[in-house]
């Protein structure tokens, strides 16, 4: 007996797109519908009303085929437009596909758009159990999780309000408390998460890591790589609605790096950009670059980037220096180069930059940049000081037997490189 929980055979959804003809852009009122009738009834031929328009098949899926077993967490990436939401509404059965099969065995719960389906006029008392049903729980099922749901959706002050009077992101925090607490077998959750909160991001995250552990089946659509690494172990990868790799999501994501953007370099350029903190203008930051398609840097790997500086005057000693934030702004450390850089008036150097393995934790991170002379012993001056620039991403550590490991944020955002740890011999009392 197969384990698989969904079976997805030659799955295949098309749309047609309309285009206007050049040269009709003008508006067609109903008089002039009628008019057209009548002439192509006594003339014997078609109206053009209505034909001014043609259409184009677009294949949003195209025969995408693959299993997926029970208890399995997986991340279905790609880049815009790759037919990632597609699918998943097609296994929520919100939109019938053109062609193939789909079985699901067991209760699926979806979150794919804010307030999906809740009812606006209803409220949050009323919606949790309008949405529960809709899962197929029974109203027992549903009151003995209400209490853990507005808790974690904390929208306690709110739970007797109409929802349509809710942000966004209460939306989003009421749907995905009731979709993540109910007992269903399968979880499908999109990039909707990113209308929360980074706070209440990391909250999410940590229950579906929870739902995942517990045996539930979990599709996870993300941007963003670090979540995707972390909370999966298969990774589906697709391209312009085919399925282009199907495996262990470490491979997926490197495949899915390698060719994003035709695998040029992410620059960041700031030579325009608002200084917060004035330098003394004697250089400037121009723009800076990493040396991949994707900021996303392994744990124990150097982290590097490329900076371009222009003189504006003569400089014998140049030396950078770094702050590394959180997404949530939170500085991590910082730390100096040495004065080594001479340049003169005029021109522009590349300098390679880097810094030896961080030990940073999973997550988002950017930096705080200067260039200037001194540090933080002799004291320092900044020639240039850009600020909220070179984004990326630490991903997770491979734990045992070839899993991800996890990281709790409230842990830090520093590993240290390890323990030391010795049994001291037993002392002899005399």
């Amino acid at each position: 007996m197969s384990d698989a929980v969904i079976k997805v055979e030659g799955l295949s959804k098309k749309y047609l797109l309309q285009h206007q003809r050049a040269g009709r852009s003008r508006y067609v009122s109903l008089r002039d519908v009628l008019a057209e009738k009548a002439k192509a009834f006594f003339q014997n031929r078609k109206s053009e009303i209505g034909n001014q328009n043609s259409t184009e098949e677009f294949w949003a899926l195209k025969d995408v085929s693959f299993e997926i077993k029970r208890g399995e967490a997986v991340g279905i990436i790609g880049r815009n437009g790759a037919g990632k939401s597609t699918l998943l509404k097609i296994l929520s059965r919100i939109t019938k596909p053109t062609k193939g099969r789909i079985e699901i065995e067991g209760r699926l719960a979806s979150l794919l758009e804010v307030g999906t389906g809740f009812h606006p006029e209803l409220t949050g008392r009323e919606n949790i159990y309008l949405n529960g049903a809709v899962l197929g729980m029974h109203r027992a099922e549903i009151r003995d999780k209400f209490d853990e749901i507005v808790a974690f959706a904390e929208v306690e002050k709110f739970l007797d309000t109409p929802v349509k009077r809710y942000s966004s992101g209460m939306y989003m925090r009421l749907a995905f408390a009731v979709a993540a607490h109910l007992d269903q077998e399968i979880l499908i959750v999109d990039e909707v998460l990113a209308v929360g909160d980074a706070q209440f991001q990391k909250k999410c995250l940590g229950k579906m890591q929870e739902v995942s552990k517990g045996g539930r089946t979990l599709l996870f659509v993300s941007h963003n790589m670090s979540s995707v690494l972390q909370l999966t172990k298969v990774g589906i990868l697709l391209d312009k609605g085919r399925v282009s790799y199907n495996g262990p999501t470490q491979e997926a994501v490197e495949r899915y790096t390698a060719g994003y953007a035709g695998g040029t370099a992410v620059e960041f350029d700031v030579e325009s950009k608002p200084r917060k903190y004035e330098g003394t203008g004697e250089a400037r930051l121009l723009s800076l670059k990493f040396n991949r398609p994707v900021p996303i840097f392994n744990h124990n790997e150097d982290f590097q980037f490329i900076a371009k500086v222009r003189a504006l005057v003569n400089i014998s000693h140049l030396r950078f220096s770094m702050t590394v934030f959180t997404s949530d702004g939170i500085p991590v450390g910082s730390c100096f180069g040495p004065d080594l850089i001479t340049i003169f008036a005029g021109d522009v150097a590349e300098v390679l930059v880097d810094l030896p393995c961080p030990h940073l934790s999973p997550g988002h991170y950017y930096c705080g940049l200067a260039i200037g002379r001194g540090d933080h012993k002799t004291g320092h001056t900044d020639y240039d000081v850009v600020m909220d620039t070179l984004h990326f991403e630490i991903s997770p550590a491979e734990g045992d037997g070839g899993t991800v490991s996890t990281w709790t944020r409230g842990w830090g955002s520093i590993v240290f490189p390890h323990l030391n740890q010795t049994i001291l011999p037993k002392q002899v009392t005399l």
